[in-house]
């Protein structure tokens, strides 16, 4: 008998912290179908958790994610086909950004086409000094219309439509710098480098990040006098929250805060 290994990987620890392994290393974590549907059932589930606080999105083998799956695509090759993957990959993507927990991107090889786009669609990335990037469907003939959406919303407009145009690698570097990743570390402290960053948002109050992630990218969207109204409204509604109160006692009585979390 052979056991099929499952796609999706996933740890959970008691502190709040879940870690979502992509599984796919021979085909260096590419989208399938299955996959997509795979990371959507964890998403979801994790979304409706009252004990999730982070998410880490973290990559088997040597890559993080090499984008959708060619061979697929080739092998359904129809319109039908195509227009549902792009539309159930869009929906992943939006998922990130819905859930009120913190997503971030693990990233310690490569991530190319869709699979930066990953990158670029959580809320933050951390990279090793040796991870790649680049959305290379120029390569083959294929613009990257659906990445070009999440690395325009990340990259300034030249950098972003130089890669989109080019298909050229950037290095972790230089993917900081134009704001695709946060950190970059040697690759042997990569993990550590996540520790801190979750840990630094775990410490902090589970009613302040919800609602504040739910802000920030609702008020994207909005011209700045709606989006002052909004975030006016947001903090005042946070203000009144137990977990701010007491934030504040605690602030000003030189003590360490005990949030609720809830």
């Amino acid at each position: 008998m052979t056991t099929t290994e499952p796609l999706v990987l996933r740890t959970d620890r008691a502190d709040g912290l879940t870690t979502l392994t992509l599984n796919r290393p021979s085909q260096f974590n590419s989208l399938s179908k299955d996959m997509l549907t795979a990371i959507q059932a964890e998403l979801d589930a994790i979304a409706a958790s009252e004990t999730v606080r982070v998410v880490v999105i973290a990559g088997a083998g040597k890559a993080f994610c090499a984008g959708h799956d060619l061979k697929e695509m080739r092998g359904n090759h129809s319109k039908e086909f195509m227009q549902a993957l792009f539309k159930q990959c869009g929906k992943l993507m939006l998922t990130i950004t819905q859930m009120p927990q913190p997503v971030i991107a693990r990233v310690h090889g490569i991530a190319t086409a869709a699979g930066c786009q990953l990158v670029s669609m959580c809320d933050l990335a951390v990279a090793a000094d040796v991870a790649k990037f680049a959305v290379s469907g120029i390569n083959v003939g294929l613009f990257c219309s659906t990445p070009a959406v999440g690395l325009a919303r990340n990259l300034g407009r030249k950098a972003a439509l130089e890669m989109l145009l080019t298909g050229e690698f950037i290095d972790a570097m230089e993917a900081r710098a134009k704001g695709l990743v946060n950190r970059v570390v040697p690759a042997d402290a990569l993990d550590a480098e996540i520790e801190r960053l979750a840990g630094n948002i775990l410490g902090k109050s589970a009613v302040a990040i919800r609602m504040g992630k739910g802000m920030f990218y609702k008020q994207l969207e909005m011209g700045l006098t709606e989006a002052y109204d909004y975030a006016s409204e947001v903090m005042a509604c946070n203000m009144m929250s137990e977990d701010a109160g007491e934030g504040i006692d605690a602030f000003m009585q030189k003590r360490k805060p005990e949030y609720k979390g809830c």
